[in-house]
């Protein structure tokens, strides 16, 4: 970072003493930032090279508040983690393009002052607020960032706990719930087009299984360990990204 600061005078790197949790050093961001569009973007992605043009098109609409990458792991499908990953962001994309989420490379007009410093789901706390203010979403599919998914059972588990614990506290506190959410809306695009081969089958039952542990999880976090995960444990194997 001190290098590219060396040669940009531009960048400014915000440091917290201790770990506050992503939504904290976020309203760090959201307190400097003056530009007219406001770009956010995950620590361990990387976008296309013309992703940022292509996600701040579409606020030519007035009407538009905030767009959405469209996120895509670089894990491989031949294990069956890598299965689960790669089918859980096709779910992602197939549901945004109807009704848009949008995560892991945001951009949003500067109209966000703060994001609650408990959500541990930040970008769908911005959805809410953006939304609130009268604007609509966009989701740019052809905006192309790469992720990084689980590659073990543990880190999944731990992902998808942690994601449907931050969505319950969302929904409660700000009423509002994403897209995604919705298991009967997941299940019916599951069903429309996919490979029921032997092993994609098994897989796909599999995946729907991890899925149901992660948000019991959650559910059991949020409502009897009265837990909300915003400084969360780190997924370590979704962070070695090439």
């Amino acid at each position: 970072m001190q290098e590219f600061i060396g040669k940009d005078s531009r960048i400014e790197l915000i440091v917290q003493r201790q770990r506050e949790g992503k939504a904290s050093a976020i309203n760090l961001f959201l307190e400097r930032a003056s530009g007219e569009i406001l770009i956010l973007e995950s620590g361990d992605t990387l976008p296309d090279k013309d992703t940022f043009e292509r996600l701040v098109m579409p606020f030519k609409n007035s009407g538009i508040g905030m767009t959405g990458a469209h996120p895509t792991p670089v894990n491989g499908r031949d294990t069956f983690i890598g299965y689960s990953v790669n089918l859980m962001w096709s779910l992602h994309h197939k549901i945004a393009l109807m009704t848009p989420k949008l995560g892991e490379l945001v951009a949003f007009r500067n109209i966000v002052k703060q994001i609650p410093r408990d959500t541990a789901v930040d970008e769908a706390s911005i959805e809410a607020i953006v939304r609130k203010a009268g604007y609509d979403l966009c989701y740019v599919q052809d905006a192309i960032v790469h992720n990084k998914g689980p590659e073990n059972v543990k880190d999944f588990i731990k992902q998808r706990r942690r994601i449907a614990a931050g969505h319950k506290h969302l929904m409660c506190a700000e009423k509002y719930e994403v897209s995604t959410f919705d298991p009967k809306k997941i299940l019916k695009i599951l069903i429309q087009g996919h490979s029921w081969s032997l092993k994609d089958t098994m897989w796909t039952v599999g995946a729907i299984c991890l899925e149901i542990v992660g948000r019991m999880l959650g559910y059991y976090d949020f409502y009897i360990k009265k837990k909300n995960p915003f400084i969360w444990d780190i997924a370590s194997s979704t962070k070695n990204l090439k």
